[in-house]
């Protein structure tokens, strides 16, 4: 009687724990969804955190679980960093953050498989090949994930170099070492019992993430966090394989898909193949064109100052702001906010245009602009505002480059032709706010600054911003 009682509170507890982890699939996929637009994207969040409050719980209850006393260090740990990381990063660096994070969720999903393929080790029994096969493709995802992630924060902390890194033979260097992991695993399959060999699977996957990052140049960032974040997802997925974890299976190939979704929109947004991107070692951490602020040259830059440029926006009756990775160094996009506010009591219609490439991440800009706490009504994508520049009194480009540059569509000599661009061109006038005439990830030459309508404002973003405030102020 007692046996069957436990078995049937066993059998309900499995259940629970299932039901549990569908209604957190579903919030997950809801979240997803409230994701996809800025006015919905924090109610999305919070709709993702209850799924994984709900999975987490699941999770602990299960009867799988046996040592909570590490689990609760592990929580307290982590609680404690990632209070410590929300209160001191930056908006301006949540790219590096974001990069870290994806590291960690390959670091874990490794640490997962190499854990699990030890133990069925050292219970001595043959490890079976479903085993070897999930292991052995945990520890080549997140070891990727892992080392492409850091390297990727260090390019974009300023660690190392922005710029793509290259030396003789690289891809036929990096097709052997990725035929050296296949003959390995081919050989794990046959003997399974060579902890020496697996570890040297670990460590070329380890050195094959830093060279899948190393000829990336900064500007790819966006398309490389993006495409990272989906192998951590990947990585979790095969985790789940490995612990016979539903919910993780599930969030996994989540993060996974959505994840190349986002990678495949960046580089439509750049008009470019993903191969190109991780091959091409197209760009650069900015390269540097003569031209500007009394520099010399044979191309005539209109230059204005900060008292004419508030004239020239307080006066007009449209503006469309076009933010880029310039405002983000500056953190000046609460005083692009503060100047909004001015011109719309001046009766001027404000707008701000996004480029999906603007910036070190996805949905950098929007980040940006939602800590400002900037209407979302008041963001458009390219495809709805490109049609409107021609009604377009000014445009204010601040910090914009590669993604505002009319090359892209009339120099087809140009690296960037073909890449769809914020059309500020088309605007009656367009005022650029950059410290100089420093060329964008592309090293390409802008057109825009030459232009007969374009007025360039030089400085700090923060700077030049702050003046223009005070001059409409003014008015």
């Amino acid at each position: 009687m007692n046996d069957t009682l436990c078995t049937d509170v066993l059998s309900g507890l499995t259940t629970g724990i299932e039901l549990t982890y569908l209604v957190a699939a579903a919030l997950f996929i809801v979240g997803l969804k409230q994701l996809g637009s800025p006015a919905t994207a924090r109610r999305g969040n919070i709709i993702a955190a209850v799924g994984m409050f709900f999975a987490i719980i699941a999770t602990l209850i299960n009867q799988s679980v046996i040592n909570y006393e590490m689990i609760l260090v592990g929580v307290i740990i982590g609680s404690i960093i990632g209070a410590i990381a929300a209160q001191k990063v930056a908006m301006t660096e949540m790219p590096q953050m974001v990069g870290i994070f994806n590291g960690l969720g390959g670091a874990a999903s490794a640490l997962v498989a190499v854990g699990e393929f030890w133990r069925l080790l050292d219970a001595g029994d043959k490890v079976p090949f479903d085993a070897t096969f999930v292991a052995i493709l945990g520890v080549f995802i997140g070891g990727v994930t892992l080392t492409g992630s850091l390297l990727a924060f260090a390019k974009l902390q300023g660690l190392v170099s922005g710029s793509p890194v290259t030396f003789p033979l690289q891809q036929p260097f990096n097709i052997l070492l990725f035929l050296s992991f296949i003959a390995g695993s081919v050989y794990l399959f046959i003997n399974p019992a060579n902890p020496e060999l697996f570890l040297g699977l670990v460590g070329l996957s380890l050195v094959f993430g830093v060279l899948f990052v190393l000829p990336i140049g900064g500007g790819d960032m966006p398309v490389v966090i993006s495409l990272l974040n989906s192998f951590s997802g990947l990585a979790a997925s095969a985790a789940g394989f490995i612990l016979m974890n539903n919910m993780l299976i599930v969030a996994g190939a989540l993060v996974g898909a959505s994840g190349i979704i986002l990678t495949e929109i960046m580089c439509k947004a750049m008009n470019r193949s993903l191969l190109s991107v991780l091959f091409g070692a197209f760009g650069s951490a900015g390269g540097t064109v003569v031209g500007g602020s009394g520099e010399a040259t044979d191309k005539v830059v209109h230059s204005i100052d900060s008292e004419e440029g508030a004239m020239m926006l307080g006066y007009a009756r449209s503006v469309v702001i076009v933010p880029g990775y310039g405002m983000a160094v500056a953190q000046a996009q609460h005083t692009v906010r503060e100047l909004a506010n001015q011109l719309e009591k001046m009766g001027v219609e404000v707008k701000y245009a996004i480029h999906p490439v603007a910036g070190r991440m996805p949905g950098h800009m929007n980040v940006l602009l939602a800590e400002a706490n900037v209407p979302y009504n008041q963001l458009y994508d390219m495809d709805d505002i490109n049609p409107e520049f021609e009604q377009t009194d000014v445009a204010l480009v601040i910090g914009a480059n590669d993604v505002v540059n009319p090359a892209a569509r009339a120099d087809k000599n140009s690296p960037i032709y073909g890449m769809p661009i914020l059309e500020v061109d088309k605007a009656h006038h367009t005022i650029v706010i950059k410290r100089g005439m420093s060329a964008g990830f592309a090293g390409v030459d802008n057109q825009l600054f030459y232009d007969d309508k374009t007025m360039m404002l030089f400085g700090s973003a923060q700077d030049v911003i702050s003046k223009l405030v005070s001059e409409v102020k003014q008015l």
